[in-house]
């Protein structure tokens, strides 16, 4: 992809001209007006669809885990059901629940984070489920309400700083699927990075492919970033640094 995004007029000959049009954004907006389009509606459903499914699934787990655990198969199976959806029979389910959504609220490509919502649960419920098992919510939990504590409190304060690391690691996922999906904004007619990726490609294929290297670049940083982040080497927060004893100096 590299190779053939540095290629000069007639595959003769190395040049950046491809990769200098794709970093000015002026031009971009100018010649490609869809490659934008699609890269702005790619942007704002990377952030909806996380908050929405962290919102969705981050409560509903931890309260099954508390209250309702005889149903936590059940809200397993549930999550993991859409791996064996095929995307076509998630389009023909969704199509009557998009008509009254287009009908009532319009046809804003930012309504695909419904459809994106139920294709990121899988690997969000994996996530996130590894955390709840690695903390004692039980005891966190009713800690927190015997000492006052609201179930909001709860929430915001103590399960959601334990589950740091799986919050990421879902919401980084999410945010990869996003950036990479094209059946489903296809065949609702949506116009997301990817499609728009496709259209380009019938009429300035190095372009295309430039933007498809990116992304593809960007996935692998983000997945090898879940590796890192949100986590610490033991003793370098803050509390350990007050903690540390002093060396004294010698006699």
């Amino acid at each position: 992809m590299l190779d053939y995004t540095t290629q000069g007029p007639g595959g003769e000959g190395r040049t950046a001209q491809t990769w200098r049009t794709l970093a000015d954004v002026s031009t971009v907006s100018v010649e490609y007006p869809a490659l934008k389009e699609g890269f702005l509606a790619s942007v704002g459903l990377a952030v909806i669809t996380p908050l929405a499914m962290l919102v969705l699934l981050v409560p509903t787990m931890t309260w099954v885990r508390l209250r309702l655990p005889g149903l936590s198969r059940t809200v397993e199976f549930v999550c993991l059901l859409p791996l064996t959806v095929p995307a076509i029979v998630l389009v023909v389910g969704l199509t009557p629940v998009y008509a009254w959504v287009y009908y009532l609220f319009g046809a804003s490509t930012l309504w695909l984070s419904l459809a994106y919502v139920v294709l990121v649960l899988p690997y969000a419920y994996r996530s996130l489920d590894a955390g709840l098992r690695a903390i004692d919510v039980r005891t966190l939990s009713e800690a927190a309400r015997s000492l006052g504590a609201g179930w909001l409190t709860v929430m915001w304060r103590v399960v959601l700083p334990n589950l740091r690391t799986a919050v990421l690691s879902a919401s980084f996922l999410s945010v990869a699927l996003v950036l990479g999906e094209f059946t489903i904004a296809s065949l609702f007619s949506k116009k997301n990075l990817q499609v728009a990726m496709y259209e380009l490609g019938k009429s300035d294929a190095q372009i295309s492919v430039a933007v498809g290297l990116a992304a593809l670049v960007f996935g692998f940083v983000v997945l090898f970033a879940m590796s890192f982040v949100g986590t610490r080497p033991a003793g370098t927060g803050r509390l350990a640094r007050r903690r540390r004893p002093r060396k004294e100096n010698p006699a």
